[in-house]
């Protein structure tokens, strides 16, 4: 009760310091839609010279990408750590957070959260049902349920990734770039893993996941049968990497020395 309690004080302070300039709030959910927008024009772009792409439709990718687009906004929106190293690690800010008595990685999370990110979800949500629409699929009962489960996994094997990634600063504490080539990768999860060679299929299932994050859990609600076993483990790998990822960081807060000569 005590984290639930903290979550919605950050959540609530948030909300006042992003509607004190609410202009600023409007642009940056804008550009945040204008940059998804540019991406699925990319995508129409490629289907207007071919129309499978190894034996995927262009309604097909589209929707993987419109389901691709919910989990990274939910991450966008809590697991905003993309500067770790050189705010928390290079700055010293990580010393005041090891005053607080609450666990560290939590603290970091709430203090960057984004919540306008949120909105590229509804964004996906949109792009999924126009897809959706377009290739008639048929949808169960207990689909609603399922895609919220396939979303957290696919959320925590984000955050997973890149915990690891900000865990390697409480080793190597100089300045490094891995964290913006990381993100370039992740968005190979948005398409079929299957138009890549094999040692990229193999990178993107089991080392660096972000087939979990897109095409594996978006094949479940295509009926693409070769699939299905993918899609299933989503929360499995998701809790998996997440988890590791905690035992990860607790080991680097042990190793952490703090900021100064």
């Amino acid at each position: 009760m005590f984290y639930i309690s903290m979550f919605f004080q950050y959540v609530a302070q948030y909300m006042k310091t992003r509607l004190e300039y609410r202009a600023d709030l409007v642009v940056e959910i804008f550009s945040d839609m204008l940059f998804q927008a540019v991406n699925l024009v990319f995508i129409l772009v490629v289907f207007g010279h071919t129309e499978l792409l190894n034996g995927w439709s262009r309604d097909e990718i589209i929707f993987i990408y419109g389901f691709f687009l919910v989990p990274y906004a939910v991450f966008g929106a809590f697991f905003n750590i993309w500067d770790f190293n050189e705010r928390y690690i290079v700055k010293g800010e990580m010393d005041r957070i090891l005053t607080r008595p609450i666990h560290s990685l939590f603290q970091v999370i709430l203090e960057r959260i984004e919540l306008e990110s949120l909105f590229g979800g509804i964004t996906g949500l949109a792009v999924m049902l126009y897809a959706g629409s377009r290739l008639n699929l048929a949808f169960h009962w207990y689909d609603p349920l399922l895609f919220i489960i396939l979303v957290l996994g696919a959320v925590l094997v984000y955050a997973g990734i890149f915990v690891m990634i900000a865990c390697i600063s409480f080793w190597a504490d100089a300045r490094t770039s891995i964290m913006p080539m990381m993100y370039n990768i992740s968005n190979y999860g948005r398409y079929p893993v299957d138009i890549y060679n094999a040692a990229i299929r193999f990178v993107l299932t089991w080392i660096l996941p972000f087939a979990f994050v897109g095409v594996y859990p978006a094949a479940y609600f295509l009926g693409r049968d070769e699939w299905i076993g993918y899609s299933f483990l989503t929360p499995v790998i998701g809790l998996l990497f997440f988890g590791v990822s905690v035992l990860l960081w607790n080991q680097g807060v042990k190793q952490y020395r703090g900021a100064g000569n």
